[in-house]
């Protein structure tokens, strides 16, 4: 069975080799804004949908955008109920509301969960005889989505470049992950002050998730040397300002940063794919609402530590590029200091170790579901049992 999920992997690699994967035009601060607007290239009094979430909406953080595009004669519709795990009806409501107003563009403003949610309803755009849950596996969208742009007001999913979007069934407990190059915004915006009102937690666990994309990314056996050379710049950028920006919520430059990181490790693992962290994390969102940034900061040290000497030389060229450690020492000591650089990380945010949501009874499921979304799909660089799958879930909880 392995040689097969090998297999699929290596066809993985040949479509990322063969065909490529489009970026998005990358557009920075408010003259990067300007320049998104008109890159639509939309008639005037045309209507677009401004996707984002109700806290957002709340805080007013749009405010600025929607005015900058009926600056350009164009009209604003707002939906703004995308959940933290978005739902297959936050989807459909979002294309009816498209629908109605005939718009003609969409642009997402939010974290990862705004623009998963603004791609698929833009996917239902251009496919609107398909079920949201069609579009779940590898090109089933095959089709242009209307002209878009993701403004992200998180530093950590990098979905804002990726060609994935997931979206959550409440009533089965199961994420749909939808895979498309179309998927991939045709327009990033990166606007550190959008950034600036986030609390501490938010920032911290979003600039984790993002360091977990760039771990992944570089332990994916179809890892290869541009999503490398985004992976370690990501992860430089997110141990030299984290810190910062955790401590300093106004710091602008650790903001941009961390931004750019996040954009960055976007690019490597929609490359590369993901792993286990990721694997396990999506089933506790699905099945609790975990927030997944928190989910995977309390996983990434588990799992690294599981991997072991496995993945030494990884880890070791992690130190070396973002200087955690001493050229002169042996490689094993150097993966010792990339390890020890996390986890000093994490307990500098205040990361916890354990979910205190996981029953008991659930976490052969939790392990069955992670395992059955690992495989074959990601290119993970040795195989996980399912009683290893299940001592890293009990090594996080409460459970005794």
């Amino acid at each position: 069975m392995f040689f097969l999920y090998r297999l699929y992997h290596f066809i993985l690699k040949c479509i990322v080799i063969f065909i490529g994967i489009p970026n998005p035009q990358l557009h920075k601060n408010k003259n990067g804004l300007t320049n998104a607007i008109k890159a639509l290239q939309l008639t005037e009094q045309s209507y677009v949908l401004l996707i984002t979430d109700h806290t957002l909406q709340e805080l007013g953080i749009p405010t600025s955008i929607i005015s900058e595009v009926q600056h350009h004669k164009l009209n604003v519709v707002v939906f703004d109920q995308v959940l933290p795990n978005p739902t297959i009806e936050n989807v459909q409501r979002g294309f009816e509301l498209y629908k109605k107003h005939q718009c003609q563009a969409i642009i997402s403003v939010g974290g990862g969960s705004v623009i998963d949610c603004a791609k698929l309803i833009g996917a239902k755009a251009v496919r609107p005889n398909k079920a949201v849950t069609d579009f779940k596996g590898l090109f089933k969208v095959l089709k242009r989505l209307p002209p878009n742009i993701a403004i992200p007001t998180t530093a950590g999913t990098g979905s804002e470049t990726t060609v994935a979007a997931v979206v959550n069934c409440p009533n089965t407990h199961i994420k749909y992950a939808a895979t498309d190059f179309v998927l991939v915004p045709h327009h990033a915006v990166l606007l550190p002050e959008l950034t600036t009102s986030l609390p501490p937690h938010i920032t911290a666990t979003t600039a984790i998730d993002a360091l977990t994309h760039s771990i992944e990314a570089l332990l994916s056996i179809n890892c290869m040397a541009f999503s490398q050379k985004r992976a370690l710049e990501a992860c430089a950028l997110i141990f030299d300002n984290l810190p910062t920006a955790y401590s300093e919520a106004t710091h602008s430059h650790a903001r941009s940063q961390l931004l750019s990181a996040s954009f960055y490790a976007g690019q490597a693992f929609t490359r590369t794919s993901v792993g286990y962290i990721h694997a396990i994390s999506h089933q506790l969102s699905a099945n609790y609402n975990t927030p997944h940034g928190l989910a995977n900061a309390i996983l990434l040290m588990p799992v690294l530590q599981w991997y072991g000497e496995r993945i030494q030389s990884h880890m070791a060229l992690i130190a070396r590029h973002c200087q955690l450690t001493s050229l002169d020492h042996p490689i094993e000591h150097q993966a010792d200091d990339a390890l020890n650089a996390i986890e000093h990380l994490l307990i500098q945010c205040q990361i916890p170790n354990y979910f205190t949501e996981i029953n008991a009874e659930d976490i052969q499921n939790l392990a069955r579901a992670a395992l059955n979304e690992a495989h074959p799909d990601y290119p993970v660089p040795v195989f996980m049992s399912h009683y290893e799958c299940e001592n890293i879930i009990k090594s996080v909880s409460t459970v005794d």
